[in-house]
């Protein structure tokens, strides 16, 4: 956890900057739009969380981190509402249809085709939305 005062409020504007770019709304709304879905401790969490970890760096890219985290989604399966979210934003972070459709395929050998045709039917879902 950021020690100083200055360095958990650019954590805080990181991680609002984050979730407003994922759900396309204002910085100014997703506090309240996180806390009216998972409550107001948790949605704090997940804002300090998400400037910690989506952050664009020299280590992983956002598109890096996008496919990263499509593919923990697909793998817990049961989680398209997140799943449908996380494919629109790394549309949006440079990630291709067909190397989402290509991942998910990939996946289908280590996790099973059950989770893998349901993540697909998402990704389907989203690219024709």
């Amino acid at each position: 956890m950021p020690s100083s005062r200055a360095e958990r409020d650019e954590r805080w504007a990181r991680g609002t900057a984050a979730y407003a770019s994922q759900f396309r709304i204002g910085e100014d709304e997703v506090f309240d739009r996180l806390a009216g879905t998972v409550g107001e401790r948790m949605a704090t969490e997940a804002i300090h969380a998400a400037g910690g970890v989506w952050a664009d760096d020299d280590v992983l890219s956002l598109r890096e981190r996008s496919l990263v985290v499509v593919t923990a989604l697909v793998t817990q399966g049961g989680v398209d509402a997140r799943l449908r979210g996380h494919v629109r934003w790394a549309l949006d972070h440079g990630v291709g249809p067909e190397e989402l459709e290509a991942a998910i395929a990939l996946l289908a050998v280590y996790i099973g085709y059950p989770k893998a045709s349901v993540a697909m039917e998402v990704v389907r879902e989203v690219l024709e939305a």
